[in-house]
């Protein structure tokens, strides 16, 4: 275990891992992060609010995101993995603002709101 630990410890002192940690292919993608952590923490939010454009864009700028991650030499899997979270996420907002516009969930919503509880 200790030999574990200490192989760990002088990986993180490498130069080729500080040299990582000041390129963009480190800091691009924490910047990028913050795209999939909102539209995870939008995915209480009431549906009324999500914009059905933005969503598809998102996504679209996503899975373009994702090849270029993939493509790239070396492949950037940190940008490739907060894309396909970022994907995935909006995904299920996408699903949220057809079911709520377009297949009943509004009326729903307004029907319950209507009804006193009992």
């Amino acid at each position: 275990m200790a030999a574990m630990g200490r192989k760990l410890l002088n990986n993180l002192k490498s130069k080729e891992f500080r040299e990582y940690l000041m390129s963009t292919h480190f800091w691009g993608p924490v910047a990028n992060w913050g795209i999939p952590i909102a539209a995870l923490g939008d995915l209480k939010k009431d549906p009324k609010i999500i914009s059905g454009t933005m969503t598809g864009a998102l996504c679209l700028y996503s899975l373009v995101f994702m090849r270029f991650a993939w493509k790239v030499q070396p492949r950037n899997m940190l940008l490739f993995a907060c894309h396909i979270t970022n994907f995935t996420a909006q995904g299920m907002q996408g699903a949220r603002f057809i079911e709520y516009h377009h297949m009943g969930g509004k009326a729903r919503m307004q029907k319950a709101q209507l009804q006193p509880a009992a």
